[in-house]
This record gives C-alpha cells, structure tokens and sequence, in this order.
C-alpha cells in the first residue's frame, strides 16, 4: 500500500439516528484543526438531527434507508465521489450518540500517521469505561464475537467498537458491503482475511445521551446478535 502524502486528508463519517441532544458535542468536541470534513449522515431522523448538525458546521447527508451500514456507505460514497486527488487518505468512524471521546482521535490516527497500521479500533475493553456505559448482553456479545474470530480468522481483537481509523484505500479493498449490525464485524474479520495491518488502542467510553437503539430494546439486540454471527460464519 503506497504511502501517506506528508499532510494527509482526513475526514469523519458519524451516522445518526435521532441524535439531536448528542449530535452538538460529539461535534464540538473533534479536534479543531484536525480534519478537513466532519459528514453527519441522518439516517432517517424523526427529530432536528440534521438541523443541529449543520448548524454546528457538519457536512450533513441524508439516508432515508435504516441501517448503520447504510449510514455509513452513503458517508463512503460521498467520500469516494470527489475526484481521486481530493479522495481523504484516512477516514474516521464515529458514533453520533456521545458515549466515545472524539477529542481521542489522535490516539487512533498515531499509527495510521506513523506508517505502522492501515486500520486502528478504539478498544473499549482495553481502555476505561463509565459505569453502565455498556450494558451486559454489549459485553458478552464482545466477547463472544472476538473469540469466534479469533479462532476462526486467527486474529486478535478485543472489541468491535465503532470508533476508527481507516486509510482509505485500505478501506476500498475491504469493499464493505453490510447494511445494519454487521458493518464493524466485517469490516474487522476481512481485515483480518486481507491481511491488513491492524491494530486497537485503548479509548475512554460513557454513558451515551438517550436510549441506544440496539443494545436499549430486546429487538434490537437479538438482531444484532444474530447479524454479527451471520457475519462471522458467512466471510468463512
């Protein structure tokens, strides 16, 4: 994989649903500086989401079909749709509802930035948490599917945390294809199968503002469950 330019872009992609007491300190709280586009994508709010985003400078997209994959690949597209020289060399992945700590995004950019991973995951079980900040069916589920792509896949990971880094091509070559539960199972496990160079690092994670989407409801979290171990057994 070529190397990074001296001054290499980065952008942010944060999908959102139903974000709008959040979505303004997630943005407030990115690095000033840092990034050269931060892209909210509505995932088919019922609230101002949209509205307080771009308010507080976000790029905002909108994505009427449900999903966080689907949130997350119209992020990709617009990404993508700039002519190659203004393509970002890194993206970030970031969730909308508070509980990461955006002003931790050089710790994940170090290694891309140092020429010594081509994708970094903020590890959730590696760094500390708030009380509550992840519910016991979270911390299982974690566990469960890092042990079946360990044995598996032969990989290490400790977390599926949706806060990355990603260098771009690297994340062209993965083709991710996912659109709900399973976006960050297999953006992992195919790493793992294309032999990119990962690693995690540990990042700080709280209670998030609101009810979780998916780990909050019985529904939510059995299709979950169900998606990610689809997921890991489907890249086999």
């Amino acid at each position: 994989m070529p190397p990074l330019p001296a001054a290499p872009l980065i952008d942010v992609i944060i999908p959102a649903y139903n974000e709008e007491q959040s979505i303004g300190h997630v943005l407030a709280e990115i690095p000033a500086g840092l990034v050269r586009e931060v892209l909210v994508v509505d995932n088919n709010s019922r609230d101002q989401t949209g509205v307080v985003a771009r308010a507080a400078g976000a790029t905002v997209l909108r994505e009427n079909r449900p999903g966080y994959g689907h949130a997350c690949l119209a992020g990709m597209a617009h990404c993508f749709a700039r002519p190659a020289a203004e393509q970002p060399a890194i993206i970030v992945f970031l969730d909308g509802d508070y509980s990461d700590y955006p002003a931790e995004m050089p710790r994940l950019l170090a290694p891309i930035l140092r020429g010594e991973a081509d994708m970094v995951i903020g590890s959730r079980a590696l760094g500390e948490r708030e009380s509550g900040a992840m519910l016991p069916q979270q911390i299982f589920g974690n566990w469960l599917a890092t042990t079946l792509m360990r044995g598996f896949y032969g990989v290490r990971y400790t977390d599926l945390g949706p806060f990355r880094a990603i260098r771009t091509e690297a994340l062209k070559q993965i083709g991710m294809e996912d659109k709900t539960y399973g976006w960050t199972v297999e953006m992992q496990l195919k790493a793992a199968k294309l032999k990119l160079r990962t690693q995690e690092v540990p990042v700080r994670y709280r209670r998030r503002i609101g009810v979780s989407k998916v780990s909050g409801t019985v529904k939510g979290t059995l299709g979950a469950g169900y998606k990610i171990l689809w997921t890991i057994f489907k890249y086999l």
